[in-house]
């Protein structure tokens, strides 16, 4: 399990077991090995990790307009707690934070 913030340091996701899922533990994406990002409950791409924990959203990313496909959802996996803050990393050019639905 690997904790995801944004770039101000909040905690937004859990990536477990090559999915994603919400601080309070739903599934809300899944993970593309072969690409390194993450894609949404229906396909689209999500976002990437960036400084090793920083889940956002590159601008120009190739696969912005591509659409992979339902992968199922796989559940809840429950809440891991509240990390607190990680500390903001600032602005990265060509990155935008996302919104991860609870």
């Amino acid at each position: 399990m690997q904790l995801l913030f944004n770039s101000k340091g909040k905690h937004i996701a859990n990536f477990v077991n090559g999915q994603l899922h919400s601080p309070k533990g739903k599934n809300v994406g899944h993970y593309l090995e072969q690409y390194k990002i993450f894609i949404d409950m229906h396909g689209k791409y999500l976002g990437e990790i960036v400084h090793k924990d920083r889940l956002m959203y590159n601008r120009s990313s190739s696969h912005r307009n591509v659409n992979y496909g339902n992968y199922g959802n796989y559940g809840n996996v429950g809440n891991y707690g509240n990390p607190g803050n990680y500390g903001s990393i600032g602005s990265i050019a060509g990155y935008d934070d996302i919104e991860i639905p609870d």
